[in-house]
């Protein structure tokens, strides 16, 4: 029988600056965009959540809801550094590591039973580890397979210990709502709701006719979560297939300045990423939501793979120009996907600047990680009056 631990920090953004400035502990900490803007939020810590504060949520909204809050920017090369310690440590008990993000991750712990005892006890003992080592508090789940670890570990937040024993699955899943299983949005919550099921364990005991008959097949899939039964397994490393930013804009906007702006920033946080992940990146997209909620996507993957903020912005600018608008915009993100390990040879043009360009965002990079995100930052992007 397979053990399968998800461990997942908590608050990860806003845990470690309350880590590292004492003086923000116990208060409510909102890390993202500034609140003078029209950003969104990237994590609050749990004093900032009992104000109704949550990430994805537009910075301006937080601010309304906490303007005591501290709102901090985001500092990722400092995110990817702990998050690099916390997986250290997660191999030390076993190769079967998976991480989901920079916070979170599966362990197979099947084969590390002899030297560390049962999955609980080898999760009390990371508890404890990254607690001692990193200064940090992680939630844990313990499961016969990774969908049950991975709603054991949000059930008792923050600071949680949660196990799932064989043959007990069907109790544990029975009360919880359906929204709990992956797959489930709100359009299917809706559906099932109409139907008399909201609690897993009902829809457990729905036929798999009926099901396939209201949701078609995604219906018996998600049947089988209801059983608690899940084969994946730990994939000890899985590539990132793209990495992206995007955001809502507070009030929807014509002001092509803003979007501009606001593309140019995504690109920089992007490329850092990439940089950070040891990638570069050969497809660029576009997402851009107007005022009505329809969304379009764009993409050109006519370059070579970069890590390079400029080129990404450059080209996700110019299918954004080629578009037909009418009415204002409410969302603007860009993605790089077809992604390649840095290292892999790749032919440069007489004329590329791609390498210069990426040697200059690794050394910005190093600014930022020794004297904080806001150290180098382009003359476009600084705010009104800086």
């Amino acid at each position: 029988m397979a053990v399968v631990l998800h461990v997942d920090m908590d608050a990860f953004y806003a845990s470690i600056e309350q880590r590292d400035d004492p003086s923000l502990r116990g208060r409510p900490v909102v890390v993202g965009a500034d609140p003078r803007g029209r950003g969104v939020v990237a994590a609050a810590s749990y004093e900032a959540r009992r104000f109704g504060i949550h990430s994805a949520m537009p910075i301006g909204r937080a601010y309304r809801r906490c303007p005591t809050a501290v709102f901090l920017p985001v500092d990722m090369a400092k995110y990817v550094r702990v998050s690099d310690e916390i997986m250290d440590l997660l191999h030390e008990v076993t190769p079967l590591v998976e991480p989901l993000s920079l916070d979170e991750a599966f362990l197979d712990v099947s084969g590390s039973r002899r030297l560390f005892g049962e999955g609980l006890q080898v999760a009390r003992r990371l508890k404890v580890r990254i607690r001692e080592r990193v200064g940090l508090t992680a939630s844990a789940g313990v499961a016969p397979n990774k969908f049950l670890a991975k709603i054991a570990s949000d059930l008792e937040k923050p600071d949680g210990l949660v196990e799932v024993r064989p043959g007990e699955e069907a109790r544990f899943l029975r009360d919880l709502p359906i929204r709990r299983l992956w797959g489930v949005g709100r359009a299917a919550e809706t559906e099932l709701a109409r139907q008399g099921i909201r609690t897993i364990g009902q829809l457990a005991a729905t036929g798999a006719d009926t099901l396939r008959a209201r949701l078609g097949a995604s219906g018996l899939q998600l049947r089988e979560l209801a059983h608690g039964r899940d084969d994946r397994p730990v994939v000890p490393w899985r590539d990132p297939r793209s990495i992206g930013a995007e955001e809502t804009f507070e009030r929807d906007t014509h002001d092509m300045k803003l979007v501009r702006a606001t593309l140019l920033g995504q690109a920089e946080r992007v490329a850092g990423e990439l940089r950070a992940e040891g990638v570069a990146g050969r497809t660029v997209t576009l997402k851009l939501r107007d005022a009505d909620f329809r969304t379009v996507t764009r993409q050109d993957s006519t370059a070579a793979p970069t890590t390079d903020a400029v080129e990404i912005f450059r080209r996700a600018w110019t299918a954004l120009e080629r578009l037909p608008r009418s009415r204002p915009i409410r969302l603007v993100g860009l993605s790089v996907s077809g992604l390649v390990r840095a290292e892999a040879p790749r032919q440069l043009g007489l004329f590329d600047r791609s390498a210069r360009a990426e040697r200059l965002g690794r050394v910005t990079d190093l600014v930022r990680a020794r004297f904080g995100p806001r150290s180098i930052r382009r003359a476009s992007l600084l705010a009104p009056g800086e």
